[in-house]
């Protein structure tokens, strides 16, 4: 995070000058192109999910894709569970 301090503002998050100065950089990041991709959630990969049964999901709530809600659920499980063992 210091060197980056060095090629950018850390603040702004702009750099120091024209682009063109940072072209042959060997620091300067050449994978994407111009799209942005994102990796889509799925639950499926997630922490915890292991032969024979995989990723059990019976009533669907992770079929949203949504990740904030299933790290939610997730977090409430646990919660749940830990006072159930009181």
């Amino acid at each position: 995070a210091i060197i980056g301090m060095f090629f950018q503002d850390g603040l702004t998050g702009s750099a120091w000058g024209d682009w063109a100065l940072y072209a042959d950089s060997p620091l300067r990041f050449f994978g994407g192109g111009e799209t942005t991709s994102y990796k889509v959630f799925d639950p499926a990969t997630e922490l915890g999910v292991q032969e024979p049964v995989g990723f059990w999901d019976p009533l669907g709530f992770a079929a949203d894709g949504d990740a904030l809600a299933f790290k939610r659920r997730r977090c409430v499980e646990l919660k749940h569970g830990r006072i159930s063992m009181l």
